[in-house]
């Protein structure tokens, strides 16, 4: 585990985009954070560094944003999803979760059925634009400084 500090939306985007360079096909990150916290900016900030345009637009009413390029993302809102069987119906098994990225906010509605292999992200509000990033995705991530 290991723990960031951020002070701005561009330094949380900037840390991201070092997480971003380091993702692979099959990973899936899952985002603990409240309303506001940063999960679509860190996401924006994964997307740049994986190589994608910036374009990164919360998913909350589309409940999945996709972004295709040199990896594949999924952004997906958990927000309103109570559990498996509402999960079910979104279609979400039938994404590419093998070759892609899968990048879940409010993963704890679901965490059920995800993978136990996850790289958890925990962002916390510490002020106006300060953050607290708290990433636990194993040794691959040890060497990234902020």
């Amino acid at each position: 585990m290991i723990k960031f500090e951020t002070h701005s939306p561009e330094e949380t985007i900037e840390l991201a985009e070092k997480i971003g360079a380091l993702l692979r096909p099959g990973d899936i990150i899952a985002f603990k954070g409240g309303l506001g916290a940063g999960k679509t900016t860190f996401t924006r900030g994964l997307a740049i560094g994986a190589g994608l345009d910036d374009e990164v637009a919360s998913p909350t009413f589309a409940l999945v944003n996709e972004y295709h390029g040199p990896l594949d993302i999924y952004h997906f809102d958990m927000y309103r999803i109570g559990g498996a069987d509402d999960l079910e119906t979104t279609g979400f098994f039938d994404y590419p979760m093998e070759d892609s990225v899968f990048i879940i906010e409010w993963s704890e509605n679901i965490i059920d059925v995800l993978p136990e292999k996850l790289i958890s992200i925990e962002i916390i509000r510490t002020g106006d634009e300060s953050r607290e990033i708290i990433i636990d995705g194993g040794d691959r991530f040890a060497d990234i400084r902020n």
